[in-house]
């Protein structure tokens, strides 16, 4: 006949996490990795439910209850912290010595793996708590891997859409850009204002100091401009030399005369480069989505910032004109003008 310690030794490589008790209740032995969850307590000769504290089945409240629920699914959990919680099976020993309780983590196992810092030689080497771990680990280490690459894919996914709306020498919004906004602002009813800028004497710059020189003169202007403007108006460089400025939600007319007034005389101050003064000036044409009652497109708004702007070039450049009623015909009578004195020369 199989003697006790004869079954635990047994019992210690096939179930790492029993613990045998007798006819009384008392602990007699408990398997290593059970042990390696209280170090410090003295198990041998402790009572079971001084240890353990029953959740499930709740009638459990004594030995004699507990050898009841052989082959029953035991729920339970340590009295003392951390009360990690267990699952069990009671098998009960041969001439009424007691039983023995195999212990498992259950669902717990990753935080009990983790608290504990318990390893393969904690299982017996048919558990499959282990495979599971590597399993779990495995896949967490994929999910890992695939947030960071959706991370990399959505910041290049940004940082090309950025690109493809931003001017490069510039950093100001480009015509792509300004076209969404505009199209944007037109679909939403929004109010909002529309200034053409173009650069006066920049021809001059360019064929006298070079395009680098150009280039340095755009950026400036990049810079006046953004400094001129809102937070939430948009400044885009739509041509060489040419700029657009979107204003939502802006209908006063006298409030984007003080500020074409300012960017104009902030855009005649010498530019240095090279040891020379860069000098330009600008004109600027602006039209408002108030004065279009009808429903209207980005060309004809456009279009009105452009006659705007001309106007303004026509009256002695560097200054500002709004879009009025009539200008069409103005810059048709100014173009058919311009054909007879060229007709002249010939």
């Amino acid at each position: 006949m199989m003697h006790i310690h004869e079954l635990t030794s047994i019992a210690d490589q096939l179930c790492p996490m029993h613990a045998m008790v007798d006819a009384s209740g008392r602990l007699v032995s408990v398997g290593p990795t059970l042990k390696k969850l209280r170090p410090d307590l003295n198990w041998e000769g402790k009572r079971f439910f001084r240890v353990f504290d029953m959740a499930r089945p709740r009638w459990v409240r004594s030995m004699d209850d507990l050898l009841q629920t052989a082959g029953a699914k035991l729920h339970l959990q340590f009295r003392d912290s951390p009360q990690t919680s267990l699952k069990g099976v009671l098998v009960p020993l041969p001439q009424g010595k007691g039983a023995l309780i195999n212990l498992s983590f259950g669902i717990s196992v990753l935080e009990a793996v983790r608290d504990y810092d318990l390893t393969s030689a904690d299982f017996s080497p048919t558990d499959l708590t282990i495979e599971m771990l590597y399993l779990v680990e495995a896949k967490s280490a994929a999910m890992e891997a695939s947030r960071q690459l959706n991370l990399r894919l959505q910041g290049a996914k940004i940082a090309a859409e950025e690109q493809a709306f931003t001017d490069t020498l510039t950093g100001l919004k480009n015509r792509r850009a300004m076209d969404h906004i505009l199209e944007r602002l037109i679909g939403s009813g929004t109010d909002f204002a529309l200034m053409h800028v173009d650069l006066d004497f920049f021809k001059e710059v360019n064929d006298s100091l070079g395009h680098a020189a150009g280039d340095a003169v755009l950026q400036n202007v990049a810079k006046v401009m953004v400094e001129c403007t809102r937070q939430t108006d948009t400044v885009a460089r739509v041509g060489g030399d040419e700029f657009v400025m979107l204003f939502e939600g802006v209908k006063e007319p006298k409030v984007l005369e003080a500020l074409a007034t300012r960017l104009i005389a902030r855009l005649e101050e010498p530019i240095p480069y090279g040891g020379r003064l860069c000098k330009v000036s600008a004109s600027a044409g602006t039209t408002m989505s108030v004065w279009n009652t009808h429903p209207f497109e980005a060309a004809e708004i456009l279009h009105q910032a452009d006659l705007a702007l001309y106007a303004a070039k026509r009256a002695g450049r560097s200054r500002h004109c709004f879009y009025e009623q009539g200008m069409q015909k103005d810059e048709q009578q100014a173009g058919a003008l311009a054909d007879v004195v060229q007709m002249q020369k010939r």
